[in-house]
């Protein structure tokens, strides 16, 4: 391989990195990088190396976040453990569903939740944690279930979703919610990684490469979310979305 795609790949991860740290999203960066720089792949082994240079990104995010945050365990942990396990439902259904169905849908609700974030000045600006029982611990599985069967599947928007769904539903700031999406995204990346390692599908020397680089800008992003607040995370937040809006228009529209 030549050097300029290498370099576009570490820089690529660098910038994935950051975005992750604070609002998710890496991911819209990273994986068309990576389908760039090397069109003979499969696609499987694309969303493989992508999740092998997330992870630790995501994981010294996460590690960040706890030591300076007070975590909000009780529905962070529960939308964890069923995110496991529909990660790697999603990451199986990579073979044989068609992702371009997926992406009217996404979009519509990615319009939803700006459009709901910018109108509500308010939305996620205080913590206020609503107690998770009972049928907030349903609402936390039903989150991580469909969050992560969607991030093994397709990927791009995850951590931003589930940021949004954190401050909808239990009443976190946008900062609990990045750092409770960072958890989840931890366990949604290594389950599937779980299934696309063992099949091959994964490019060891280049995904521990890149995330030299995705750990870099996780520290990056995680020092400026926990300096400047709630307030930074959802400018970020809506920045982001807006991103995803135009890319997931322009792959349904053109």
């Amino acid at each position: 391989m030549d050097l300029a795609p290498l370099f576009a790949l570490a820089g690529a991860a660098l910038f994935a990195g950051f975005i992750d740290a604070v609002v998710g999203g890496g991911g819209l960066i990273q994986v068309p990088a990576l389908f760039t720089a090397l069109p003979e792949e499969l696609p499987a082994t694309i969303f493989g190396t992508n999740k092998l240079s997330s992870i630790f990104g995501t994981s010294s995010a996460a590690w960040r976040y706890a030591r300076r945050v007070e975590m909000p365990w009780r529905a962070t942990l529960p939308a964890a453990l069923a995110a496991f396990g529909c990660s790697y439902l999603g990451a199986m259904a990579v073979a044989w569903l068609p992702r371009d169905l997926l992406r009217p849908l996404i979009l519509v609700l990615l319009v939803g939740a700006a459009v709901y974030t910018f109108w509500r000045k308010d939305f996620g600006a205080l913590h206020r944690p609503r107690c998770v029982a009972g049928k907030g611990f349903v609402v936390a599985v039903a989150i991580g279930g469909a969050i992560g069967f969607y991030d093994g599947f397709f990927g791009p928007g995850a951590g931003s979703f589930l940021i949004f769904l954190f401050v909808r539903f239990f009443g976190f700031d946008f900062l609990h919610a990045s750092a409770s999406a960072k958890i989840v995204n931890v366990a949604t990346n290594f389950a599937a990684l779980c299934y696309f390692a063992p099949n091959g599908y994964l490019l060891p020397v280049l995904g521990i490469a890149m995330a030299v680089f995705n750990i870099l800008g996780s520290m990056a992003g995680t020092h400026l979310s926990l300096r400047h607040g709630s307030g930074f995370v959802r400018r970020v937040f809506l920045l982001v979305v807006g991103a995803l809006i135009v890319k997931f228009a322009w792959d349904t529209f053109s």
